[in-house]
């Protein structure tokens, strides 16, 4: 393996809220009922927010030293850590390799001072109690607490034991559902060139699909790796379906492989690491990513690359222009709508035109900054305002024109919460945080910026949206999220698995987006664990997890509820190399299933070459 420059995070990190807003409830112990009763009228927002003393930081500056790091940087290494930089080795299989441990959305995740996001847990980390921990309790024991926003009153309390709501009213204005955008069909031709080689530690002439029983898909093909990594491996991005390729990114190279056959197509070498992709291309298949200005420690995630997926041609090449002493402070997130595509980081912003690369806007004036976007038929952008507290920090959510950065409104959560990720862009489903209280909260946004509703929950139910586990400096995706899906009225979310015994489960449970409660709730196959991927000719298009001895597969759920129908059911044979994957990453198209390593790593060189990256199934 080639090794890595040495990597400290800078002294010092983001503040995080303290307390909340006077007025709102305050959490006990996890498990316990929270204290306060709820006002009979919520709070409304000024018409026209005061102007805060220009004095103070904003942004999410770097405090003094002395503080707690940041989310996104690892922690120091205690007695369940393992040797190596960052914590556990991957094993046999159902073992994590890679650094870092998945943690299903905002709960389950240890929350440390830093720019409001959850800290991604590391392997043999403790975990805190409640929703996604070891601890848990009823999270709906006692009276349920009121949190104040903008004509809001409700919320979602996360590992502190909470998930309540009071419905933010019903509206008979509803949002037009937009179409999705499903990737292009795959031809199916298989590709000219030789591929990079199939198995799983089995033996080499093993026939993946020896032991296929009556009606279960074919396996098409299975990689594994054959790129010499870092110690401490890469992130993969993707995949990306176009045509008749699936495209995925790793460290210096992103390549294109047959649907069919799994042979490689074209690969484009990158001078330095990937740092950066959008989870979506544009229509036509063109895509832009973040590479690293160099390959030394001090090296920024600052030069974005167009790339056409179809052929594998680069395009258009440009280093992100910094703009002032704490630009490239972060991470970047990339975003897609349209031909449009957004650079979100902590202080700054910009955008350009994909197809020629033209700067179509940059940081917008006033207190409040985007930090990130979300895409697709809209662009979303999540900004923060500069305070006169920095740790009760103040976000906005809007809808921007993606050719001039307009805003065409604009919404204001409570003061203390933060904007944490948008499940949906049509209909607009947003989550929002507050960390140290370890609260959670999803609202439904109208076409008109306007609060639709707070979703509520029942008793018992606990939420695993999986925005995946990406290591990031104080930067981060709004989109991408699997676990959830939406549809003109009505929300999906996929609950924590319930485990007895090894018969691990869960449900999907649908809300209604007008009122914020729940419509019905549908369980999983016996002994599975189903994840909503997208709407899928107006049904909910799931994917079912492997287990032990029991194949995953691709199935749907009608908008009315009642039991998943397979459309593609992986075999029992290979259910051990399919639950193997590592934080994997679904994608479905055109009747052939996709599952890629969200991450590539190993204790040493031979391992590293054994570690499976992608498998393919179909009819």
């Amino acid at each position: 393996m080639t090794q890595p420059p040495s990597q400290q995070p800078p002294q010092g990190g983001f503040g995080a809220p303290q307390e909340p807003p006077q007025g709102s409830p305050q959490p006990t112990a996890p498990g316990q009922p929270p204290q306060g009763q709820p006002p009979a009228q919520p709070p409304q927002m000024p018409a026209t927010p005061p102007t805060p003393p220009p004095a103070q930081p904003g942004y999410g500056y770097p405090q003094a030293p002395g503080q707690a790091p940041g989310y996104g940087y690892p922690q120091q290494p205690g007695p369940y850590n393992q040797p190596g930089p960052y914590g556990q080795q991957p094993g046999p299989y159902g073992q994590q390799p890679g650094p870092y441990g998945q943690q299903p959305g905002p709960y389950g995740q240890q929350p440390q001072p830093g720019y409001g996001y959850p800290q991604q847990q590391y392997p043999g980390a403790p975990v805190p109690g409640g929703p996604g921990g070891t601890g848990g309790g009823n999270p709906f024991k006692g009276k349920p607490a009121v949190i104040i926003g903008a004509a809001v009153a409700a919320a979602i309390v996360v590992a502190g034991g909470v998930f309540l709501v009071t419905s933010g009213g019903d509206d008979d204005k509803k949002p037009v559902a937009q179409a999705s955008t499903d990737d292009k069909a795959p031809s199916g031709s298989p590709s000219v060139d030789e591929g990079d080689g199939s198995g799983d530690g089995r033996p080499a002439d093993d026939d993946l699909n020896a032991g296929r029983k009556p009606g279960e898909a074919k396996v098409l093909w299975l990689q594994k790796n054959d790129v010499d990594l870092p110690r401490n491996g890469a992130d993969v991005y993707g995949p990306w379906v176009v045509g008749d390729t699936v495209v995925k990114g790793m460290y210096r190279a992103v390549s294109g492989y047959s649907v069919a056959d799994g042979k490689q197509k074209w690969t484009l070498k990158l001078p330095a690491d990937m740092c950066a992709a959008p989870s979506q291309t544009t229509a036509d298949g063109k895509i832009v990513i973040g590479v690293k200005n160099g390959t030394t420690d001090k090296a920024d995630c600052s030069d974005l690359q167009m790339i056409d997926l179809n052929t594998g041609k680069a395009g258009w090449k440009k280093s992100i222009k910094k703009n002032g002493i704490w630009d490239m402070m972060s991470d970047i997130s990339l975003a897609i709508s349209g031909d449009t595509v957004t650079v979100g980081r902590t202080s700054n912003s910009n955008a350009y035109r994909v197809s020629d690369g033209k700067e179509l806007f940059g940081k917008p004036a006033g207190n409040c900054q985007p930090f990130a976007f979300a895409g697709g038929p809209k662009l979303i952008a999540a900004s923060s305002c500069r305070t006169d507290d920095i740790d009760n920090p103040q976000h906005q959510i809007q809808e921007i024109d993606p050719a001039t950065g307009k805003p065409k409104w604009t919404y204001r959560p409570a003061r203390g919460w933060e904007i944490d990720r948008v499940y949906s862009v049509s209909p607009l489903v947003v989550s929002l945080t507050q960390s140290e209280k370890k609260k959670w909260s999803i609202l439904a946004i109208k076409e008109n910026g306007t609060l639709r509703s707070q979703l509520v929950g029942d008793k018992g139910d606990k939420f695993a949206p999986d925005c995946g586990s990406a290591f990031a400096i104080f930067g981060k995706s709004l989109d991408g999220c699997v676990g959830v899906a939406a549809d003109a009225n009505t929300f999906y979310m996929a609950t924590e698995p319930d485990s007895s015994g090894t018969a691990r489960t869960n449900k999907v449970v649908a809300f209604n987006l007008n009122t914020g409660k729940p419509k019905w709730k549908a369980a999983a196959p016996a002994e599975q664990i189903v994840k909503p991927l997208r709407m899928e000719g107006g049904n909910v298009l799931l994917y079912v997890e492997a287990g032990y001895n029991k194949g995953g597969g691709i199935a749907t759920l009608a908008p009315t509820g009642g039991a998943p129908k397979m459309l593609l059911r992986h075999p029992e044979s290979t259910a051990q190399i399919e639950s193997s994957f590592y934080n994997a990453k679904i994608v479905y198209a055109d009747g052939r299933s996709f599952i890629a390593s969200g991450r590539v790593s190993a204790s040493n060189d031979k391992e590293e070459l054994e570690t499976k990256t992608m498998m393919a199934f179909g009819k």
